[in-house]
């Protein structure tokens, strides 16, 4: 989960995984990524290494080009990881905390 969480923290790694999440699971090119979120391809290059390494987007060949996907079940095993003690693992009644589904 660190490395989810380090590469997460770092704002462009941020924005291309939100993006690759809205797109599901049949993903984006590097190409579309790039122009989606104006991150120049060779720093797009480095952040997706970095989201791969972090076991946060999985990729394919598709043709000439190589689709990105979010990884779900990181994501999924991230947020139950970050809400697994709120509210000291008691039934949340604080609206401040995750909604019910979103509780481990």
């Amino acid at each position: 989960m660190i490395n989810a969480l380090a590469a997460l923290a770092q704002e462009s790694r941020l924005e291309v995984f939100r993006v690759l999440v809205q797109a599901g699971p049949q993903g984006l090119a590097a190409g579309k990524i790039s122009e989606i979120t104006g991150i120049a391809p060779s720093s797009l290059s480095f952040h997706l290494k970095e989201l791969l390494h972090a076991h946060l987007v999985n990729s394919r060949p598709e043709g000439r080009f190589i689709i990105y996907t979010a990884q779900f079940s990181t994501m999924s095993q991230l947020l139950a990881y970050l809400t697994e003690n709120c509210c000291a693992g008691s039934m949340c009644t604080n609206t401040a905390c995750p909604p019910e589904e979103l509780q481990p």
